[in-house]
């Protein structure tokens, strides 16, 4: 029974249709997030590197104006981004002119792009009140003339959030010092779907909604209902909704649940994260993972965004990140190989210590990533939606489509392989001795190049090969002490050498 119901759910987690959901074209799948990028780099990116290889949609920093913080060293953070003076589109990614050339060259690539929106709140106490745009606020009288809001339209009793088992204190208080707005008052819902219905006027295909754990679900239903459908100048087929995905953090045992979210749109999965990190890790068994998704009490597949590690966990959590390459690389191959949710990369700079923000001049410009011959990226960019072994599982995510998960195999511990149908099969071994075994692929007989060590150059390889017999089965190799502790092959042009 446990089989038939396990079939049965991945029979249905496999039907659901994200494109419409997410407005992405058939053929595309996977958000990256571009943190910090600039609009001009970001359309950039969408034209040479994303768009040739299948990438769905990005993720931006919020295009509202921010406060100007400086720290210590002088040196502009991270979280700036995510203190609100006003809703100008002015910030250090660029101006309004920017941010729609953004989304008129990259829409027109098929690549969607999908605002991080932050109306939760306004800024905390700055000793500096100047905005990206130029914008005062007065921070001890609530007032931000440039909305304008003033103290009416903060919640009242002005408090801070200490008790998270307590709904109206995690919804009704500031969190970390920044001013709660008050979303039930109709001013506040006007001000902010002028701002969104706006973005959407400007081309964006959906909305990333920071801090929806901090704001009553009633509220965010009335604000959802008044957005346009998205402009049908650039490309959208009329009557698109925009894609609303919302940040609930939940790892368990707290009274706001993410499930208060899902009938208002998706809801970002952070127990993604957490249980994968355990398994690559090495902390947990891979052999578990045979009823990974909803099973594990994740939400419903086709309510979920999925990932690995965002902005906020890099710095604050126990995240995998780039900083731990190996197991990072085998989770998102996981992430993209499985059919659960929508997945959603990072795409990051380096940092040293947790406020540090993007690479900067001496004039506090954000310097553009320079691209290598090798497509990594270079002046303090980590850009891992550009590692081989990222965005070749963006491939074959694409090339496995609605495919259900077959041919599952263990060892019984830590060395796993499993099919998407007869499009793409996968192995992972996390174990220290090497794999070595003769599995079913699904896949038709052919020789196949194994895109995590290489690619498809012509009529060979760069990397491993793969060579499937006419029964499905092939000899499938891998190292306990590889650079990468994952293989994986499929039926499109990267790696089958019967694709043309």
């Amino acid at each position: 029974m446990f089989i038939i119901a396990l079939l049965t759910l991945l029979i249905r987690i496999a039907q659901c249709d994200h494109h419409n959901r997410t407005n992405q074209l058939p053929n595309r799948s996977t958000i990256v997030h571009l943190f910090e990028w600039k609009w001009k780099d970001i359309a950039d990116e969408c034209e040479r590197f994303l768009a040739p290889h299948g990438f769905g949609g990005v993720q931006i920093s919020p295009p509202s104006e921010n406060v100007i913080i400086h720290l210590q060293d002088n040196t502009r953070p991270w979280y700036e981004r995510y203190q609100v003076m006003s809703y100008k589109l002015v910030t250090r990614s660029g101006n309004r002119e920017e941010f729609l050339n953004m989304t008129r060259r990259c829409n027109k690539v098929g690549v969607r792009i999908y605002a991080d929106v932050v109306f939760n709140h306004m800024t905390a106490d700055n000793s500096n009140n100047i905005g990206t745009a130029g914008s005062t606020a007065d921070f001890k009288k609530y007032s931000y003339p440039a909305v304008p809001y003033t103290e009416e339209h903060f919640h009242h009793p002005f408090c801070a959030i200490n008790n998270y088992n307590n709904v109206t204190e995690v919804r009704d208080c500031q969190l970390v010092g920044l001013k709660d707005l008050n979303q039930t008052m109709d001013y506040v819902r006007q001000k902010i779907t002028k701002y969104l219905n706006n973005l959407i006027e400007l081309g964006v295909a959906g909305l990333r909604i920071d801090a929806a754990k901090h704001m009553w679900p009633s509220d965010l239903k009335e604000i959802y209902n008044r957005l346009n459908n998205l402009n049908t100048d650039f490309g959208f087929p009329p009557k698109s909704k925009p894609y609303i995905y919302q940040e609930v953090i939940y790892y368990g045992n707290e009274p706001i649940k993410p499930s208060e979210y899902t009938s208002l749109g998706d809801v970002t999965e952070f127990r993604v994260e957490a249980e994968l990190r355990n398994v690559f890790r090495g902390n947990n068994p891979l052999k578990w993972l045979v009823s990974w998704g909803e099973q594990w009490e994740l939400l419903p597949s086709d309510s979920a965004l999925a990932f690995i590690d965002n902005h906020d966990t890099q710095r604050t959590g126990n995240a995998l990140t780039y900083k731990e390459a190996r197991a990072y690389k085998a989770a998102i191959a996981f992430m993209l190989a499985h059919p659960y949710g929508e997945p959603r990369l990072m795409s990051s700079y380096f940092f040293n210590n947790s406020d540090q923000g993007p690479p900067s001049d001496s004039s506090e410009n954000i310097i553009s990533p320079s691209i290598n011959k090798d497509d990594t990226c270079g002046n303090g960019w980590v850009c891992e939606h550009r590692w081989r072994q990222i965005y070749h599982m963006v491939a074959f995510r694409n090339a496995v489509g609605k495919e259900t998960i077959r041919n599952w195999w263990d060892n019984g511990h830590n060395q796993i392989a499993f099919s998407r149908g007869n499009k793409g099969f996968i192995a992972f071994n996390v174990e220290g001795r090497k794999l070595n075994e003769t599995l079913q692929t699904g896949l038709p007989p052919g020789n196949y190049c194994d895109v995590i060590t290489g690619k498809r150059r012509g009529n060979s390889c760069t990397g491993g090969k793969v060579t499937v017999r006419k029964d499905g089965y092939a000899s499938i190799n891998l190292p306990g002490n590889a650079e990468d502790m994952h293989l994986a092959i499929h039926i499109g042009r990267e790696s089958s050498l019967q694709a043309r």
